[in-house]
């Protein structure tokens, strides 16, 4: 059968972490004998080299390049693509891995839609990725119309025979960016680029020690030289004017504005940033119109005049004022209603701990040149900040722990301009309710078992911003009453350290609040046992009720019906098949789950031949508990071991 995708790995020194690639790779659901993967082993010094001749020796899809060291990524990408045999090549760094279904999704999406370049949505981890690229999938773009600029990685999909076609390689050698160099011509030349914006596709991994290259700091000699090859395609595939501007107002935004801003140009030693001012004000002045500049949001437009005028030391303080500046997330309610939860919370920018304020009057004017001094300059972006605060936007997602996977969710927002006192100044708030619905929160499904982190994500000024939403009232505690959803165990819990809010999804048990129940609220009337839990359920569900005896257990079936604020339990217990012993109770919430979850309820019956009734919960024993402890004892000792062992290996 023909080979659908290559995968080209460039491999250098990547120790434990190309593991998580690797497992990936084996884990994709395209059928093993429609791809391949290519790993271009780059002179590597450690054990990695024979990892994965052991690995093509086991797997047939698996080929292995062995070549000196060439100094960067560019050759050994170059050498998979010569020796690929797939339709489409897909390009992966060693360090980071893909979703189980990237390959089969991109390529069917591909070919669907006639792409010769599918871009799959990313998610980071410890790094940042595009976000608004994948707010929605994207059958058919182009530079014109959608913000690829934005995602200039080579992570990403390319049709094999469009890349011979228009000879198309990377640039190789020791140098920088020359992915920038490879994927702008890539965007600029295809006759489609398609988006996938529904499904993580890949997963950028920055490492524990930060030693990926991307993170290593650079000559600024060398890498703006290499940007200016960037902008040689640009200037080569497209007309001077709107779209060539757009396009050069990237690279200004991010490889020059957006080092010389906040915290990631103060934290540089002086001389460095100083060489790295430098080459940046020599590109702008060489290649840059004023019509670049006017396209930026105005922190950025002010910090852009200041590099063209060659005005460093106001770079750096107007770098030291943006530092304090912070966004704020505070929660208001947070409520289930009918199967979904609804999040009331209300975002503003703080400086110095307290509500940001702007200039309350005046009419903006556009920013003509370089403002005099830094308090013109804040005055400037102050006024444009709240003459655009009708575009601000207000973003509410769930992100995954454990892999840092995030989805946009429904919001209704409003804006509020407030005034403050005998002040001619103004806060402005942005206010947002946003709804997850457990059932189809991760881009229409539902949302997987772990931990998830909610964030407030905030576009107003020049700024985009994220905060965890939070801090609510009560740390450690239950934000709302848990749901069950969809088959799934959702608590809305505050975290414990800072009071942010989090979803619990079918790992939580003590917190769920069942403790509470009181046994003289359980009712038992015929065999039939009616119990209020404070759970929340849009509807009747149907559960599991589990009896434990010493020696057997007994399942019978129940439901959750809605009433007030919580649930109640209702089920037939099978009475004449009980005995004379007392019985421990659990309840399966979602008894068609894979794995099946008994939550225990602080209940227990007796029964006899004919009749059951409500009792104490009986207590363990005080060896049981001793024993108890000694395993949680235990557990922890191991696990603080565990944890030591991994961090060395890490190290190593």
């Amino acid at each position: 059968m023909p080979v659908k995708v290559s995968v080209i790995v460039p491999v250098y020194n990547p120790g434990p972490y190309i593991e998580d690639c690797i497992t990936s790779l084996l884990k994709q659901s395209l059928p093993p004998d429609e791809y391949e993967v290519v790993f271009v082993d780059d002179g590597s010094t450690d054990q990695t080299p024979a990892r994965l001749d052991a690995l093509a020796a086991e797997e047939p899809r698996f080929r292995v390049f062995h070549q000196e060291n060439s100094g960067w990524s560019g050759k050994p990408r170059n050498v998979g693509i010569a020796a690929s045999r797939g339709e489409y090549v897909m390009f992966v760094d060693n360090d980071d891995y893909l979703g189980d279904e990237a390959l089969q999704r991109m390529y069917d999406y591909g070919v669907a839609n006639g792409a010769d370049v599918v871009v799959g949505k990313m998610a980071g981890r410890g790094r940042s990725v595009p976000v608004e690229l994948f707010r929605r999938n994207r059958p058919r773009a182009s530079v014109a119309d959608a913000p690829l600029i934005d995602s200039l990685t080579p992570h990403k999909m390319f049709r094999r025979a469009f890349l011979d076609e228009i000879g198309l390689r990377f640039p190789e050698g020791r140098r920088r960016l020359e992915d920038h160099v490879f994927v702008t011509e890539a965007y600029l030349r295809a006759a489609n680029v398609s988006v996938i914006g529904d499904y993580v596709c890949y997963y950028h991994v920055r490492r524990d020690d930060s030693s990926n290259a991307g993170f290593q700091r650079f000559d600024p000699v060398g890498y703006f030289k290499n940007l200016r090859e960037a902008l040689d395609v640009v200037e080569q595939y497209t007309e001077p004017g709107k779209v060539r501007d757009s396009l050069y107002r990237r690279w200004l935004r991010v490889e020059m504005v957006e080092r010389l801003r906040g915290r990631r140009l103060l934290s540089k030693p002086d001389d460095y940033r100083r060489k790295q001012f430098e080459e940046i004000h020599a590109v702008v002045a060489e290649r840059f119109g004023p019509d670049v500049a006017t396209g930026l949001l105005p922190t950025q437009q002010v910090v852009a005049a200041l590099i063209s005028a060659d005005r460093y030391d106001d770079v750096v303080a107007f770098a030291e004022w943006e530092i304090g500046l912070a966004l704020s997330a505070g929660p208001k309610t947070v409520e289930w209603r009918d199967g979904t939860l609804r999040i009331d919370f209300a975002a503003e920018f703080t400086t110095g701990g307290t509500p940001m304020t702007f200039p309350g009057g005046g009419v903006p004017t556009p920013l003509d040149g370089p403002p005099a001094d830094i308090a013109e300059a804040i005055a400037w972006v102050g006024a444009h900040t709240v003459d655009r605060f009708g575009q601000a936007t207000l973003d509410l997602l769930v992100r995954e722990r454990s892999s840092g996977a995030q989805y946009f969710q429904p919001i209704e927002l409003t804006r509020e301009i407030v005034p403050v006192e005998d002040s001619g100044q103004v806060r402005l708030v942005l206010r947002g309710t946003a709804t997850v619905d457990p059932a189809t929160a991760v881009d229409g499904a539902p949302l997987g078992g772990g931990l998830w982190d909610t964030y407030a994500r905030v576009r107003l000024g020049g700024w985009s911003k994220e905060a965890r939403i939070g801090p609510g009232s009560r740390k450690a505690h239950s934000a709302a009453s848990a749901g069950v959803v969809g088959g799934l165990v959702i608590l809305p819990y505050w975290t414990d350290q800072h009071g942010h809010l989090s979803l619990d999804v079918d790992h939580a048990s003590k917190r769920l609040g069942l403790s509470r129940l009181d046994p003289a609220a359980v009712g038992l009337s015929g065999g039939r046992l009616r119990a209020p839990l404070p759970l929340h359920v849009p509807a009747d569900t149907a559960v599991l009720l589990r009896l434990t005896s010493p020696d057997r257990s007994v399942e019978t079936p129940g439901t959750l019906s809605p009433t007030g604020e919580g649930a109640l339990l209702e089920a037939t217990l099978p009475v004449a098949d009980l005995g004379s012993v007392t019985w421990r109770t659990a309840l399966c919430p979602a008894p068609d789950a894979d794995e099946r979850r008994f939550l225990p309820l602080p209940l227990a019956l007796r029964a006899d031949t004919s009749s059951v009734k409500v009792v104490r919960t009986p207590r363990p024993s005080a060896v049981r508990r001793l024993a108890r402890r000694a395993r949680r004892a235990l557990a922890a000792v191991l696990g603080r071991r565990t944890a030591s062992r991994a961090a060395k290996a890490r190290k190593a």
